[in-house]
């Protein structure tokens, strides 16, 4: 048989050995799910057609394969790559280049995904000394087949040439920017089991630092050489093998190398282990919610032992003993950070447990805890139990750290991350590592109270004063602002029990202040806010703030000015904690506008219509003369207009309008105006035209196809049947060129409007991943307004590009006329409040088909 139908027989042979070993390893994984079996198989498989390979490719004897990396640690993940250096004891010559050639052809052909180097010993120690990948992965090399003399050369020259200390400083400064990269948090809704804090690579830097030391080269020999307890090596095994079987796992799934447990997999690997999803309605959980919440306790667990690990590492290799500065009879500041002064300080003084946290809140040069004294917290934490909660020195301690003038967040977060706050508050234990998926929260529900938490105490924060001055102006005149922190740190503890959270949250919130000796009247304000966090923000965002009728049954809620501003920064702070894309500057013009309206009628000052307009007109008069306007500019315009416009428009809006519109009046041509939105973000848009129909819907087409988001639209018709539209819109590169596209929204627009083409069919917009896989089921609402005069259209859906174009064309369908709209968008979810009225709602069975219709819309 000629030679190249041998090499061909060859391949043929190999590929579909390590084909038929691969779906037996599949299948034996199936059946026992034993990651580690499944890992060593696949490399054992992969190690022996590389020696058939490697005979094959006939290259000379003082030559070696070597795995490095993984598959140099002895593992193979099903889609993971073959890292291997083919090691020489010289440069090769042109035959031996054609070999090598040769030989990495064929493991290509193979189907194997291979990352290889050909290097000398002096190249691999010149490439191990410019770059600590390189270097690491020599650290688990691996000789496959070949010269073994020249490996152990190689292995000779490299830990001779190593330097621990750098390379633990290398390896360190390397995790922190990954955990940078990844948002220094294990707590990402979708995280990577690989690379983000507290998964597989977060032990594997454990294990390389260790190992290039000398100190140990497995969680068995760490704990033997007294780095870790055998408690801790057991824990860390567990949750390796957790991370690998995850990992195996997704890239089964996905049938390529991926390590990412995103929404679209978390079901699919959830019921693979065995998971299932319980519950209905309000009481559901998911398979996925049970596969993540045991993720990320896995992940915490790693990433407390990562810290008590590295630190005694560190302490090893340095050599800096310090010296102890004691801060008490329990605690030494050494190198400055805090340690007990004795092993058993918690086992004998439980409450130190607390007191800990405390003294890092009043000593800010206190960087952490030592190593010694974060293992015994940890051991120790147990002994946080009902008798230990039920003591009035810890309850006070406690209290003490909420009341700290600084390090509040510090301390809650160290508390959470070693499993205390969980401990001393049970009902938040249940919380921690709980998914939400609502479409806009991007935490779980422990991250996101501990995020509210932070930017309610960012409020209180002179560096922060910046970002938000309205609310840092109010906190800095709140007195006992540690309430705040209370009411935050309960507002969604009650998440996931079933039911409404708000009133659940209330007792334990109650609970709380009774147990701990606050008094009736802050025990009340706290349990005010977690009963009534979301009424403030659904106030602003769907209801009239022109209605005096809104405006006192709110007050009503709030009852004074102490209740209204502990509402309104729990709001903003909560809004803000749940995603960076939920949060909005028209949301807080909202809000800010509530409060202050809210805030005279409180004063005694009644929120009369006939006040509220006589102050926008004299206002926006004002402001008018400063344009050198004549002084009877305004009232050809404002004779045309009805009291809701001056209500509905702030001053600077009205006056904006009608220096637009003074020599415009009547026109033939439609006028569209347009400038930076006051409020510091978007565009704003007024339209000035004849009315019609279908003048809604045809605006909405036109930002539709310019990929315009619309925040908010006031719609109003003078008395002499002219159409008057605001829009607030947004784009997302706008801010780069907004000049041009000011004026190109000024030409194109009113040129759309004056064509009178068809409106287009509305597009089905696509869904984003997120909202494919947790779809949200859409709802419509119409019912009368409490006079009677007007209907309340509430649409929640999954939101998609064209969303309200699409609701706009059913209205206009349907003649109903629009006199104000609401966009309210949570993330991936809309929910947006028309307020409209025609003939034709009017009657019951035309309002069913308007709702059919919009149910329709709204799918995709």
């Amino acid at each position: 048989m000629p030679a190249a139908a041998l090499k061909q027989q060859l391949r043929e042979q190999l590929k579909a050995q390590l084909k038929a070993e691969r779906q037996l390893v599949v299948a034996g994984f199936a059946a026992d799910g034993k990651p580690e079996k499944l890992l060593r198989a696949l490399r054992k498989s992969v190690d022996a057609v590389l020696a058939i390979a490697w005979r094959e490719a006939g290259l000379p004897a003082d030559t070696a394969l070597v795995g490095v990396g993984g598959y140099g640690r002895g593992e193979l993940f099903p889609h993971s790559d073959v890292d291997l250096l083919i090691l020489l004891a010289r440069a090769p010559d042109a035959a031996t280049q054609e070999r090598l050639e040769g030989l990495v052809q064929l493991l290509w052909d193979l189907g194997l995904e291979i990352g290889h180097s050909i290097r000398t010993i002096d190249e691999c120690m010149i490439e191990s000394k410019a770059d600590i990948t390189v270097q690491t992965s020599l650290l688990e090399a691996r000789l496959v087949c070949g010269d073994a003399a020249l490996f152990a050369a190689l292995e000779e020259r490299y830990l001779a040439e190593l330097d621990p200390r750098a390379f633990f400083r290398a390896k360190t400064a390397e995790m922190r920017q990954r955990h940078a990269k990844y948002e220094d948090t294990a707590f990402s809704l979708e995280p990577n089991c690989k690379e983000s804090p507290g998964g597989l690579r977060d032990l594997q830097v454990i294990l390389w630092v260790a190992k290039a030391a000398g100190l140990a080269s497995s969680w068995r020999t760490l704990a033997t050489g007294g780095l870790i307890t055998q408690t801790e090596a057991r824990q860390l095994m567990e949750k390796e093998r957790a991370f690998k079987d995850i990992r195996v796992r997704l890239h089964l799934h996905a049938g390529r190398r991926e390590d990412r447990l995103v929404f679209d997999v978390q079901t699919a690997i959830a019921e693979s282990v065995g998971l299932q999803t319980t519950g209905s309605g309000v009481n559901l959980r998911r398979a996925s919610e049970y596969l993540m919440q045991r993720y990320y306790w896995a992940a915490k667990t790693v990433t407390q032992l990562n810290t008590i690990l590295l630190q005694n590492i560190e302490a090893r290799l340095f050599e800096q003993p310090g010296v102890a500065e004691p801060i008490n009879e329990r605690f030494n500041d050494v190198n400055g950070l805090i340690d007990i002064s004795a092993d058993d300080t918690f086992e004998r003084t439980p409450s130190a447990m607390l007191e800990i946290f405390l003294l890092m809140t009043q000593r800010p040069e206190l960087k952490g805890m030592t190593a010694r004294a974060t293992r015994a917290l940890w051991h120790e934490r147990f002994k946080i139990d009902a008798a230990f909660r039920q003591d009035p020195a810890n309850r006070a301690l406690f209290l003490r750290i909420l009341q700290a003038p600084v390090g509040i967040i510090h301390a809650l977060r160290r508390m959470n991350d070693l499993s205390v706050l969980g401990r001393y508050l049970p009902n938040f234990r249940r919380i921690v590592g709980q998914m939400q998926h609502d479409l806009f929260h991007v935490y779980t529900v422990d991250q996101h109270i501990l995020m509210v938490v932070r930017n309610m105490r960012r409020f209180s924060m002179p560096e922060h004063a910046h970002e938000y001055p309205f609310c840092s102006q109010l906190m800095a005149n709140f007195a006992h602002p540690w309430l705040l922190y209370v009411g935050a740190l309960f507002h969604d503890i009650a998440k996931g029990r079933g039911g409404d959270h708000s009133k659940l949250g209330t007792v334990d919130a109650a609970q709380f202040c009774h147990e701990h000796g606050i008094v009736a009247e802050d025990s009340e304000l706290v349990v005010f806010m977690v009963e009534n966090h979301l009424t403030m923000s659904q106030v602003a965002q769907k209801q009239d703030l022109s209605d005096p009728d809104v405006i006192a049954a709110f007050a009503k809620v709030v009852k004074d000015e102490r209740h209204l501003t502990a509402l309104y920064l729990l709001t903003v702070a909560d809004i803000r904690g749940t995603s960076p894309k939920v949060w909005n500057a028209w949301k807080g013009k909202l809000l800010e506008d509530l409060y202050r309206i809210t805030l005279r009628v409180l004063g005694g000052e009644p929120h009369s219509a006939d006040r509220e307009l006589k102050n926008r007109q004299q206002e926006a008069l004002a402001t008018l003369r400063l344009y050198g306007l004549p002084a009877d500019a305004h009232e050809a315009l404002w004779r045309q207009l009805d009291v809701a416009y001056f209500l509905r428009h702030d001053a600077s809006d009205i006056a904006w309008q009608t220096r637009s519109l003074y020599d415009r009046l009547g026109s033939d041509k439609p006028v569209v105006k347009c400038r930076l939105a006051p409020i510091g973000e978007g565009l704003q848009v007024a339209v000035y035209i004849a009315d019609q129909p279908d003048l809604f819907a045809r605006i909405c087409s036109y930002f539709d196809r310019k990929n315009f988001s619309i925040l908010d639209a006031k719609i109003h018709t003078t008395r002499d049947g002219y159409a008057l539209d605001t829009f607030l819109v947004t784009e997302q590169n706008f801010a780069k060129s907004y000049r041009d596209i000011i004026s190109l929204i000024e030409h194109e627009l009113g040129a759309t409007l004056q064509s009178q083409t068809p409106l287009p069919a509305p597009g089905k917009g696509r869904l984003s991943r997120l909202s494919r896989t947790f779809p949200f089921q859409p709802t419509v609402d119409l019912r009368p307004d409490e006079r009677g005069q007007y209907y309340l259209l509430s649409v929640a859906a999954n939101d998609r590009t064209g969303l309200l174009y699409a609701i706009a064309n059913v209205l206009a369908k349907y003649r109903v006329n629009l006199h104000t709209a609401k966009i309210m968008t949570l993330g991936e979810r809309v929910e947006d409040v028309f307020l409209v009225d025609g003939p034709m709602l009017n009657n019951a069975r035309n309002q069913i088909l308007l709702e059919t219709d919009l149910l329709d819309a709204l799918k995709v």
